[in-house]
């Protein structure tokens, strides 16, 4: 493995994730790496068109070129351009606000949404992020994950209200009741006041998204989480078709 290329991935990532422009120090201090080794990591990635430097006070940001690249990938494999159009109509239907989530890490990151009507809504934001545990499209995606992984998961679990399946018993079998019933359910176990349903949408049989409706607990009572579940999987799985025929 090129200890090299990994250093300067983490480095980007950092930078990217960031939110503010880095400088030589503070990257330093986050990769626990020396000065030195960063300023070269830096002076490569700027040079390779993936960093801009601001002269000004010397700190670097990400460049065009990384949107570039991310919109390419995106256009060979558009599991938002497929689901678009569905999402809106399960918007239509419900009132409430749906997303479309994929698996990173440990966490579900939001690829598309459309809000609720409603003045009173669940609140997310396209490239925000969750814990994968804690929220409904994060479940239906992590159910399907090779067991090993999911042990990884049930290894680091915190729970951020009462209701959340904090333990792995409890979620290992939170696990096992969304493969079996094929949806799965978010009773207040991210924020205690907004509950939700999600599908996993499958391309080629892999699961590699899902789809959800999240809202206010007082709207989101179970006989109503209940009727969304068929209309989330119903999506889900046109969804599935669209992108297979691809």
């Amino acid at each position: 493995m090129d200890k090299t290329l990994l250093k300067g991935l983490r480095a980007l990532e950092v930078i990217v994730t960031s939110g503010e422009d880095s400088g030589v120090t503070a990257l330093a201090h986050e990769l626990s790496l020396p000065k030195s080794n960063v300023h070269r990591i830096l002076k490569t990635l700027e040079a390779a068109g993936y960093l801009r430097r601001d002269p000004a006070v010397g700190r670097y940001a990400p460049s065009l070129k990384l949107w570039e690249l991310g919109r390419r990938v995106m256009d060979k494999f558009d599991i938002k351009a497929g689901a678009e159009a569905i999402l809106g109509e399960l918007a239509a239907k419900t009132r409430e606000t749906v997303h479309l989530s994929v698996l990173q890490g440990r966490e579900v990151l939001y690829i598309d949404k459309i809000d609720s009507p409603e003045p009173v809504r669940a609140y997310t934001t396209v490239g925000g992020r969750a814990p994968c545990y804690a929220v409904a499209t994060g479940k239906a995606l992590i159910a399907y994950l090779p067991a090993a992984e999911i042990e990884a998961i049930c290894d680091d679990l915190k729970a951020f209200t009462p209701n959340t399946h904090a333990s792995r018993t409890g979620l290992l079998a939170e696990l096992e009741k969304v493969r079996s019933q094929g949806y799965a359910i978010n009773q207040g176990e991210w924020r205690e006041s907004v509950c939700g349903v999600a599908a996993p949408v499958r391309i080629l049989g892999k699961v590699e998204a899902a789809i959800g409706v999240s809202g206010p607990a007082v709207r989101m009572k179970s006989r109503t989480m209940k009727a969304y579940a068929q209309e989330v999987m119903s999506a889900a799985r046109r969804i599935s078709e669209r992108l297979d025929g691809l």
